[in-house]
Formats: structure tokens, C-alpha cells, sequence
């Protein structure tokens, strides 16, 4: 269902459930003696969660062409971690898609040890940090809420990251000898952000 029309449905409902509050109960009351029939409509408009605002995920469109994988049950647990980690660091939406592009294009979103001689150096994890560049140990490389955090210490010490491309933002932390190969995972990572964020 489109976001427009689920919003409207979800409306209507709301306002039927209101509606059915300000005059069901007295009414209802007269023939049960009890409101507990109206309950569970308050619980299925609820349960609901809050949609994202998208426009927040990526402020200036995609750039080129975009790439999508499909992801296991590895790879879709790294992005709950890696959303949450962003809520830990207290950062917003904008931040978990640069976050979830990044690892996209170094890892596919899996956390990688030593691939030995098909390894760039001594990269491992979500984001390829390299325990001799300072981003930790392997042990703590390797998890992604540390990873994460890592990453995101780095994200938080580059001026106007927020207002930054995609591949710009994550270029500036990781280093890359391929800058550009970012941009094409920001569409994926939106679209993951906006299903995760807040499930």
C-alpha cells in the first residue's frame, strides 16, 4: 500500500476510532455496561509505527546509477546493529544511511575477518578498518556496535557531513582508493533505514 493511501486509511481509522470514543461508550455502556469492546481498534492504531521522513534519508538525490543486493539473515542483523549503534551515538537517519551505504560497498553489509592474501591489507569487518590505522583491535573491528561507533566518531569530526553526498561523507572517514563507489548503495541503505529505524 503507498504511503499516501496508508496514511489516509490509517486517518480514517483514527478518526472513526475517535469518533466511536465520543459517542460509542456512552452508548455501548447502556447495552454491556463496559467499553473493553472498543480496546483492541486502540491497540491495532497503535501498534503502527511512525514513518520516516524520507526526505531526511537522502537531502540531494542519488547520484548515478544504483546498485541493490539481496540480503541473508547476517547482513539484515548488521543493519539492525548498525541502526542502533547510530541511535547509541545519538545521530539521526541521515547518518545510519551513510553508515549503511558505507559498509554496503566495503563488505555487503558482512563482517569480515582477515581474508589473508585476498584482504586490502589488514581491513576487516563491516567497514574494513584496519587494526594498524588505529580503528581498533581485530576483535573490536569486528563487532559491528563498535565498528559502528567507530565510524561514526569519524562521521561526527567531518564539517557539514549532514549536507554532504553520500559517497562525499563516507569517503572523508574511510579513505577510499574507489571515492565514488559509495554513491551507487544510497538508495538501498535509505530504503533499509526507513524499513529498520524504527522497528
Amino acid at each position: 500500500m503507498n504511503t499516501i493511501m496508508r496514511k489516509s486509511v490509517l486517518g480514517i481509522a483514527g478518526l472513526a476510532f475517535a469518533g466511536g470514543l465520543a459517542a460509542g461508550p456512552l452508548n455501548h455502556a447502556t447495552t454491556t455496561g463496559t467499553v473493553e469492546s472498543a480496546m483492541p481498534a486502540a491497540v491495532a492504531v497503535q501498534a503502527d509505527k511512525p514513518a520516516v521522513d524520507k526526505a531526511k534519508l537522502i537531502p540531494h538525490g542519488v547520484q548515478g546509477e544504483q546498485s541493490r543486493i539481496a540480503l541473508g539473515d547476517e547482513q539484515t542483523a548488521n543493519v539492525k546493529a548498525i541502526v542502533a549503534a547510530t541511535k547509541k551515538a545519538g545521530m539521526d537517519e541521515r547518518a545510519a544511511v551513510i553508515s549503511i551505504g558505507t559498509s554496503l560497498q566495503e563488505s555487503k553489509l558482512e563482517n569480515l575477518g582477515h581474508l589473508g592474501d585476498r584482504n586490502d591489507h589488514d581491513s576487516q569487518g563491516l567497514f574494513q578498518q584496519r587494526p594498524t590505522s588505529g580503528w581498533g583491535t581485530p576483535e573490536q573491528i569486528t563487532d559491528p556496535e563498535y565498528s559502528t561507533l567507530a565510524f561514526l566518531k569519524g562521521l561526527k569530526q567531518v564539517d557539514g557531513w549532514q549536507d554532504m553526498p553520500l559517497t562525499e561523507a563516507a569517503q572523508t572517514v574511510q579513505v577510499s582508493a574507489y571515492p565514488d563507489a559509495y554513491a551507487q548503495w544510497e538508495q538501498q541503505a535509505a530504503d533499509l533505514v526507513a524499513e529498520h529505524w524504527n522497528s
